[in-house]
């Protein structure tokens, strides 16, 4: 047996298992987000009913502003605070090695875990957050502060993989530049905007892509720390697929908002890339 057929044999049961759990919902979904199904009764073709139905709703609008609002406010501080904690890290600092452990902590802790806890932290009656500031805010309760808490915990949770991601991408450099402009007199600020950033170009892409697709997802957070609300302040695309599909039992709008969030994804990943070309 030549090494390409038992190279096959090894990778069949993952390519097996793509299709049946990746491939095929992926046809199947598509297929109802042109019906009408309860999950019960008959499979009833509609076309683009569904389509029509969610972009005409009204809520339809806030919910697209306030996934566009969390997923580019996490992804710009999630890209941002790790590439300087990153830079500080790369210097050689003391405990550099302790202080990557601390930051990659919260990216491997469960994210129910995490809502759970910050749940905690910013409860407005025995929250730690109150009794530290010695203010009675509803964090997680006020239209206004709900969605700005989501945001901060969301950059916490993704600093230390992204560190980590810039860590990697300053391996990268040839410290000889570094030395060369050391020479030149350049400073700190000369030789990061200069040197490192333009250099991290490809990392920086990676880790922001990767960040605002990830923020377009996010799930489990606003489940467990605010359900969509308060008012639906908090409530964006991926939540309302999920009450579309398990409380409302319509998976035929369900598949709809899916496609129509796979839409939005696609097209910001082909700006990123334009951009990133440029």
């Amino acid at each position: 047996m030549n090494k390409e057929r038992f190279g096959f044999i090894f990778v069949l049961p993952a390519l097996i298992g793509t299709f049946i759990f990746v491939i095929i919902p992926i046809f199947c979904s598509f297929a109802l987000s042109f019906a009408d199904w309860d999950l019960l009764g008959d499979i009833k073709f509609v076309g683009l009913d569904n389509y029509k139905a969610i972009l005409s709703q009204g809520e339809f609008l806030q919910i697209l502003i306030n996934t566009f609002v969390y997923a580019i406010s996490t992804t710009v501080f999630a890209v941002i605070i790790p590439l300087i904690i990153a830079s500080i890290l790369n210097t050689k600092i003391r405990g550099a090695e302790t202080f990557k452990t601390i930051y990659f902590l919260p990216f491997i802790t469960p994210a129910v875990v995490i809502a759970i806890v910050w749940g905690w932290i910013f409860d407005p009656n025995i929250g730690a957050v109150n009794t530290l500031l010695k203010t009675h805010y509803t964090w997680l309760f006020d239209t206004h502060l709900a969605m700005p808490v989501l945001i901060f915990v969301s950059v916490w949770k993704l600093i230390g993989y992204n560190v980590v991601l810039f860590l990697t991408g300053f391996t990268t450099i040839d410290s000889s530049l570094y030395e060369a402009a050391k020479i030149d007199g350049a400073g700190a600020k000369e030789t990061f905007f200069k040197i490192t950033l333009p250099l991290l170009k490809p990392t920086t892409y990676f880790v922001t892509l990767v960040t605002a697709i990830s923020s377009f997802q996010v799930f489990d957070l606003i489940y467990v720390m605010t359900s969509g609300g308060p008012n639906d302040s908090t409530n964006i695309i991926v939540y309302s697929i999920y009450k579309y599909a398990f409380e409302y039992f319509d998976i035929g709008k369900s598949c709809a908002l899916a496609y129509i969030l796979f839409v939005i994804i696609f097209v910001l990943a082909l700006i990123q890339r334009k951009i990133a070309k440029k």
